[in-house]
């Protein structure tokens, strides 16, 4: 395999299906034993139901009637050997789904991964580096080429990424978390990659938890009504409350929130926020997050910052397939 390996400590593995398992309790601290935390550390795996349901519906997509191209050119016997190659600095993510849109046309496709997901990879300039080795139908490979590129382009894209404001932020004890502004139909998947890039996954749907913005706020009638009214009809779900000032922290406090997002608050206005909570609720940073800023909002001492532009803005990064 060419190339070189960021330097970087070990990625657990997750076995046959190369899913990190990441100790998101060894970051938590004092937050570790609030039920706020519980649905943050639970949801760690790739689901074989959303691969399958991405898969089918990328490859229907793709394929209309069938790949006439293929089907007219490449003989219906023959097979091949192919690799996956990635061709510019990254964090790989998507290898399973790549796998499943293979076999998906071939079940019996030999798919060899030479890297596992969550590995930093540097290729050398013009020395792509191959990170999967594919045996079997040629026409198979050909007709799911594209759709699993697009997939580990994407996934990848959104892991490097991630990586970025992780490492932007090492050293403290903030953790870096996704939002739900993700593709559509896709943040099973997006939010994996999240993870590969080490990264942690806010809620993945609106029944996870109980998150009143300003939105509901308005329509509500203040902080103290909203959590009431949380409580009274979902008692077991954490609540977190949106606070745009110092003021709205206190009224969260004195209520009782899990935790309070910090809407667009500047980094001044979080480090109070933070010495006013004192561990007594999990704060949250967001808003207008970048690899710029992110290191001064993580100095507060905030618990965590959220960024949209995990999923919403990452670019693809390039990768091909190359039959040998």
């Amino acid at each position: 395999m060419s190339g070189t390996r960021l330097d970087r400590s070990p990625r657990p593995r997750g076995g046959g299906t190369h899913s990190p398992r990441l100790d998101a309790s060894s970051r938590l601290g004092q937050a570790e034993a609030r039920d706020f935390t519980a649905w943050i550390r639970t949801r760690l795996e790739l689901p074989s139901a959303d691969v399958e349901r991405v898969v089918r519906q990328a490859l229907e997509e793709d394929l209309g009637r069938g790949d006439a191209t293929t089907d007219a050119v490449v003989p219906s016997g023959a097979t091949c050997e192919a690799e996956i190659l990635l061709k510019e600095p990254g964090v790989v993510s998507g290898l399973p789904v790549a796998e499943a849109v293979f076999r998906a046309l071939d079940p019996e496709i030999q798919f060899e991964p030479l890297a596992d997901d969550g590995d930093a990879l540097a290729p050398e300039p013009a020395v792509p580096i191959a990170i999967v080795c594919i045996q079997g139908s040629a026409r198979a490979i050909l007709s799911a080429e594209r759709t699993a590129l697009n997939f580990v382009g994407r996934l990848s894209g959104i892991a490097t990424l991630t990586r970025q404001f992780v490492d932007a932020v090492a050293g403290t004890a903030t953790l870096i978390l996704d939002t739900r502004k993700n593709t559509p139909g896709l943040r099973a998947l997006e939010k994996y990659a999240v993870r590969c890039g080490g990264g942690t996954n806010h809620r993945t749907r609106l029944d996870d938890a109980i998150l009143v913005k300003d939105n509901h706020l308005r329509l509500a009638g203040g902080i103290p009504e909203a959590l009431s009214r949380a409580r009274t009809t979902y008692a077991a779900l954490p609540v977190e409350v949106e606070a745009e000032t110092i003021d709205d922290v206190r009224e969260a406090l004195s209520v009782g929130a899990d935790a309070i997002l910090l809407d667009n608050m500047t980094p001044v206005a979080i480090a109070e926020a933070v010495d006013l909570a004192a561990g007594r609720a999990l704060l949250e940073a967001s808003g207008g997050v970048s690899l710029d800023t992110v290191r001064e909002l993580a100095e507060t001492g905030v618990d965590s910052i959220s960024v949209g532009a995990l999923t919403h803005s990452a670019r693809s990064l390039d990768v091909s397939l190359e039959v040998r």
